[in-house]
């Protein structure tokens, strides 16, 4: 008992037990957390209008919004999620209740748009249908039913029949609801990585511009828990590292990879270009989605096609060259619509995107606000409708945010399922506790004393605790390689504290009662070992594009931790439990 007084006043001790206080806070472990996670919420979504937002990149896993109920049905896992999501029918309301506030979101219908033969046009019903001619009101001429059908199809109005064939998704990401604050890299929680190369040499200015144009398009793309940074390696070649946490991203790796370069251009001349001259993208289902007056239509057996349009505002520069380019235009009429001779030609990365009919009322006329359109192709009407509202999300992300100094070539890209990753997670937890079992029971037939073994088994644990702790505090991610950093640590910690408790016992056996003379040569050869550790880790920091960073940072915060606050405390405890 006197004893345990001393070691509770002991100020090494203390130091330690306040370091284990601060990092079980920064864990925040909670083994009874409910619901499911928010990842992301799409813009434009169900649950972007009813208020629901995207967390920070910077938010802590606890701190992130869990959705608990949808319609008072309690949501338990990703599984209950999608159970209650597909049972919901289009055009009707839905109660979302969280964590932090309860949400009443709109579902959307999937609208089919079916194209009949038939077309509709009351002048054309009365003098052709029924008086078998048609007679031209300026001329006078007369027309057969096939020749005026053939002139005039334009004029009249394409017959439509829509169908509602499903309900649109709410818009959320989500995954199971986190423990703790311990952020796990797509090693173990499933993912993508994309390693990406300038095509030449930039600056650090270029390099900066780079990185925070990424950054903005997936943000813009609705895309959070995502990691940007700077690599390189050894040799001077630089890197761009993009890891996108949870299922794989194609659309997403493929717009971070691409230069996005877009321009459109009357003739040879360009009109505006994305970025700057462009003020305003409109991404709200009044102004953005399917277009109504085209919709979808099936090509062939296979595979199907939707238009896409959304408005965008024109910077006041970019709508003075418009204007100056088509006031020497001529007019043409194609039906009862009269357009310009020439048509706005939309690139991205030097490929015509699509062209676009410039309405005659344009002609010399600055005018900011006009319409982009597009289209997208696949298998099924949905595959089309997912296809296509994807192409419009790409577009409009790059004339936000406007195109990269420099092209990027993929290098290197890495997919882990969220599956795989779970059975990484299990198994680095099973390993890890293998392994302490292992020390305890090497270090109990060693010194057979029940005083010395459980410190020596505690300090690495501790080590591991306060590491997890920084780890949380400063959003840092453990993969695969920050694990085998921590195993480095548990094996660096055990072996310190045999040095330690060697010392120690030696001193007894040569009668030399020094304590302090005792630990100043057991920490010598600790000093000796972490330096050589610390100048070991640094090249690996930046070797391998930085793909090794996590192994050497989490080896050197945590053999630093053990060093300078868990071993110190250790050598406290043997000094009072070994003293007669």
């Amino acid at each position: 008992m006197n004893k345990a007084k001393q070691m509770i006043k002991n100020a090494r001790i203390i130091i330690l037990l306040v370091f284990l206080v601060f990092a079980v806070v920064a864990i925040h472990p909670n083994p009874y957390a409910k619901g499911v996670a928010i990842r992301a919420v799409q813009p434009n979504s169900s649950a972007q209008i009813a208020g629901i937002e995207s967390p920070q990149p910077s938010a802590t896993p606890m701190s992130r919004e869990r959705i608990l109920s949808i319609n008072n049905m309690p949501v338990e896992n990703v599984a209950d999620y999608f159970k209650y999501t597909f049972e919901l029918k289009p055009n009707t309301s839905v109660y979302i209740t969280t964590n932090k506030d309860t949400y009443i979101l709109k579902t959307k219908p999937i609208i089919q748009v079916e194209y009949l033969d038939e077309y509709e046009d009351k002048e054309f019903i009365e003098n052709v249908l029924v008086n078998k001619t048609y007679i031209n009101e300026t001329t006078q001429e007369e027309y057969t039913v096939e020749e005026e059908e053939n002139r005039t199809v334009t004029k009249k109005e394409r017959k439509t029949n829509t169908t509602i064939v499903g309900t649109e998704d709410l818009g959320m990401t989500i995954y199971e609801a986190p423990k703790n604050n311990i952020r796990r890299g797509l090693d173990l929680q499933g993912g993508s990585r994309v390693l990406l190369k300038p095509e030449k040499k930039i600056s650090d200015t270029d390099a900066d511009v780079i990185l925070n144009n990424m950054k903005e398009r997936l943000n813009v793309y609705g895309i959070t828990d995502v990691i940007v940074r700077r690599a390189g390696d050894l040799s001077g070649n630089q890197f761009f590292v993009v890891e996108i946490a949870g299922a794989a991203e194609s659309e997403a790796t493929e717009l971070v990879s691409r230069q996005g370069k877009f321009e459109a251009k009357i003739g040879n001349n360009t009109v505006f270009s994305g970025g700057e001259d462009i003020k305003y993208v409109c991404m709200s289902s009044e102004c953005a989605g399917i277009d109504p007056m085209r919709g979808c239509w099936q090509i062939d057996r296979n595979q199907w096609a939707c238009n896409f349009r959304f408005s965008i505002t024109l910077s006041p520069q970019a709508a003075e060259r418009q204007a100056e380019l088509t006031k020497d235009l001529d007019v043409i009429t194609e039906g009862s619509q009269e357009y310009l001779t020439e048509k706005l030609i939309l690139f991205l990365d030097d490929s015509n995107v699509d062209e676009l009919n410039i309405g005659a009322d344009l002609k010399g006329r600055a005018v900011t606000d006009i319409s982009i359109s597009g289209s997208g192709t696949g298998a099924t009407q949905q595959d089309a409708m997912v296809n296509t509202l994807e192409s419009m999300k790409r577009l409009q992300t790059i004339l936000v945010t406007g195109s990269l100094p420099v092209k990027l070539e993929i290098v290197k890209t890495d997919t882990i399922s969220p599956i795989l990753g779970e059975e990484f997670t299990k198994n680095a937890v099973i390993i890890g506790l293998a392994a302490v079992l292992a020390v305890a029971l090497v270090v109990g037939i060693r010194y057979r004393k029940i005083k010395i073994v459980i410190p020596m088994i505690l300090t690495p644990i501790c080590e591991v605790t306060i590491l997890l702790g920084i780890a949380s505090l400063i959003g840092w991610n453990l993969d695969l390689a920050a694990i085998a950093g921590i195993i480095i640590v548990l094996g660096t910690g055990v072996d310190h504290c045999i040095i330690i408790t060697d010392e120690t016992l030696r001193g007894e056996t040569e009668h030399i009662f020094d304590w302090k003379k005792r630990f100043k040569k057991a920490f010598f050869i600790i000093m000796g070992a972490y330096l050589t550790t610390f100048v070991a880790m640094l090249p690996l920091m930046f070797a391998g594009a930085g793909l090794l960073k996590g192994f050497a940072i989490t080896t050197i915060l945590g053999v630093s931790a053990g060093v300078f606050i868990a071993r110190p405390a250790f050598a406290a405890a043997i000094e009072i439990l070994l003293k007669e």
